[in-house]
């Protein structure tokens, strides 16, 4: 029994052409033919079997046999806001991951101890696209745009949201023990967690971050790196929501 082939179409219900990127794919790598079946994914909660009609050049067209809404594999939505390592591997590791393990929207954060203050979004996108295949996700995470710091805490104020660092100035609360409560008491509530760059947030990050709501949290007893802290937060937000 052949395994089945899963290609990224956003815009699967109203067309009938895979994309150039995964239509390459098909082809060249699959070497799909005409009469071949396959499986679409519009990354908006629904899949698609649909069958070659034309695979020629660089072109694969499809006619969609049947649509498959999907139900949503968690309750709330998962938000994860990071500042982006120098490295930008790291980054790029952290999405892919994230997306596997499940999250809905992944926002890049520039902060005052940023060691990064530019990241190439597209690339990042394609990333994510590839997880969201391997994973079979029916829902891709947006993936936004760098934002400052203090435009992004006053952008976002519902729901619970944290935010993880090392000082000791500021009291803290264990972020699993404080999502497991809010599960419980809120679980289709929207969930953000704050992740600062290899030096941490600074002192005044956190207290304007506490003064706008934010709930000062630890990820445990070690100190993590950026990507691993990211990674943490977003298996903590999806452990909470299990029980």
């Amino acid at each position: 029994m052949k395994e089945t082939r899963y290609f990224y179409v956003p815009d699967a219900a109203t067309c009938s052409e895979l994309p150039e990127e995964e239509a390459q794919h098909a082809l060249k790598v699959l070497r799909l033919k005409e009469g071949d079946e396959m499986m679409l994914m519009d990354g908006k909660g629904c899949f698609y079997e649909a069958r070659v009609l034309s695979a020629t050049g660089k072109h694969c067209y499809y006619e969609v046999m049947n649509a498959s809404p999907q139900c949503r594999q968690w309750e709330g939505h998962v938000h994860l806001a990071i500042a982006p390592t120098k490295m930008m591997e790291r980054m790029e590791w952290l999405a892919e991951k994230a997306t596997e393990v499940g999250i809905d929207e992944l926002t890049f954060l520039d902060c005052r101890f940023s060691e990064r203050r530019v990241v190439k979004v597209p690339r990042v996108e394609k990333i994510v696209v590839s997880a969201v295949k391997q994973s079979r996700k029916a829902w891709a995470p947006v993936v936004n745009e760098m934002t400052d710091f203090k435009t992004f805490i006053a952008q976002h104020t519902e729901g619970c949201r944290y935010i993880a660092h090392c000082y000791d100035e500021v009291e803290r609360v264990n972020l699993f023990d404080e999502l497991r409560r809010n599960s419980r008491l809120s679980p289709h509530s929207q969930q953000l967690v704050l992740v600062g760059p290899e030096g941490d947030f600074s002192i005044e990050e956190v207290r304007m971050a506490v003064e706008a709501g934010f709930v000062s949290v630890d990820l445990g007893k070690s100190r993590l790196r950026t990507e691993t802290a990211g990674l943490a937060a977003v298996m903590m937000m999806q452990l909470a929501k299990q029980g």
